[in-house]
């Protein structure tokens, strides 16, 4: 937990009062401040949506439900309580498993503060590909898999490298499913399993404790080789497969706060599968999948369609997607050549992203962490 000194200027347009009274409204998911406007001081009642509130001065934070807030009277400032993004990371991407084509294990580590190389921290428990990817402000994850197919879930720190451990299992074996990340638990949603059946499932284990999974609610519909981005309220699943040889372009959405369905909330630009995907504070994205180079943006803060804002390096599919607060990144995959390309692309422009390093090996199927 951190202290944000907010500037009171950037409040809605209006000054603080001093012992200000600040809540979190947790039916509205708003902050609410005693504020003072006009000359003669009344005081009022500003109500903030979150997205205004973050991140004003420190990236890669949110602001926690029921928030210690306060007027600090000395720097002229609110100061409140906020969590680190799980879904964004400050320092550096985490590419884990995949296909080289063989099974592998390795899990790779890259700087986002610089571009460069991956290097080879730890492995997983088992080689495996197709699994999906979590992050906690402190470990990443791998759940599900094939190597054969698997629902283990396993943990790696990110304070040293090392090896990962097994904390857990999924509620059913899957692989090609979707990783996201809320500030307390991992989610995997969809995929598939052997024997074949696709799956809706949304499974949820926590961050906090070594736990199997459980099944809180299901994707609009049942696919495979779909697309995880997380915002600070809610889990995504992008695109996929609902049947053999039918590609979506579906957006679901499902909420962190409360166990329940995902519903459909817009449109990707193609119908695809097996794209990677990132996260800014504001939009999510996806960066290639299978036959194209689009990276596409949504909002968070409104039900809507992707628009295309630029391309990636090369067309490549079943790469991993990493973020950190200021740039996505997508790493592996394969077009069907092999990739060992780390491409990364920034979130305050539509732009198209750049070949900033390379994996200690080509790999395919990979799942991505960050912190």
């Amino acid at each position: 937990m951190t202290l944000l000194s907010l500037d009171p200027s950037l409040i809605d347009g209006t000054g603080v009062s001093t012992n200000a009274v600040i809540s979190y409204n947790s039916v509205t998911a708003y902050l609410q401040v005693s504020s003072t406007t006009g000359p003669t001081g009344n005081v009022n009642i500003v109500t903030l949506a979150p997205y205004l509130l973050e991140p004003l001065e420190i990236p890669g934070y949110a602001i926690e439900a029921n928030a210690n807030v306060f007027y600090n009277a000395v720097n002229n400032r609110v100061q409140m309580s906020s969590y680190l993004r799980a879904y964004q990371g400050f320092t550096s991407g985490y590419t884990s498993g995949g296909s080289s084509p063989a099974y592998t294990n390795t899990i790779d580590k890259f700087s986002f503060t610089s571009d460069g190389n991956a290097t080879d921290v730890g492995d997983l428990t088992v080689a495996r590909d197709s699994a999906a990817g979590q992050s906690s402000n402190t470990h990443g994850y791998t759940s599900g898999g094939a190597a054969p197919v698997t629902n283990v879930i396993d943990r790696f720190p990110f304070a040293s490298g090392g090896n990962a451990t097994d904390v857990g299992d999924l509620t059913q074996t899957r692989l090609t499913a979707a990783g996201q990340s809320s500030e307390v638990s991992g989610y995997t949603s969809g995929g598939y399993s052997i024997p074949f059946a696709i799956r809706n499932t949304i499974d949820k284990f926590p961050f906090a404790t070594n736990a199997n999974a459980t099944d809180v609610g299901d994707l609009s519909v049942a696919r495979s080789d779909v697309t995880g981005v997380s915002s600070p309220l809610s889990g995504y699943s992008l695109m996929g497969i609902s049947t053999p040889g039918a590609e979506v372009n579906t957006i679901d959405r499902f909420p962190f706060a409360t166990n329940a369905n995902a519903t459909d909330v817009g449109d990707i630009t193609q119908t695809g599968s097996r794209a990677s995907g990132q996260s800014s504070a504001y939009h999510g994205y996806k960066g290639g999948h299978s036959g194209s180079t689009r990276i596409d943006k949504f909002p968070f803060a409104v039900n809507s369609n992707a628009t295309t804002v630029g391309d990636i390096t090369q067309s490549r599919f079943e790469a991993a997607g990493q973020s950190s607060t200021v740039s996505g990144y997508i790493s592996g995959g394969r077009s069907p050549t092999i990739r060992t390309t780390i491409d990364k692309y920034p979130f305050a422009s539509e732009s198209n992203s750049s070949d900033v390093g390379d994996l200690t090996v080509g790999r395919y199927d990979v799942a991505g962490q960050q912190v």
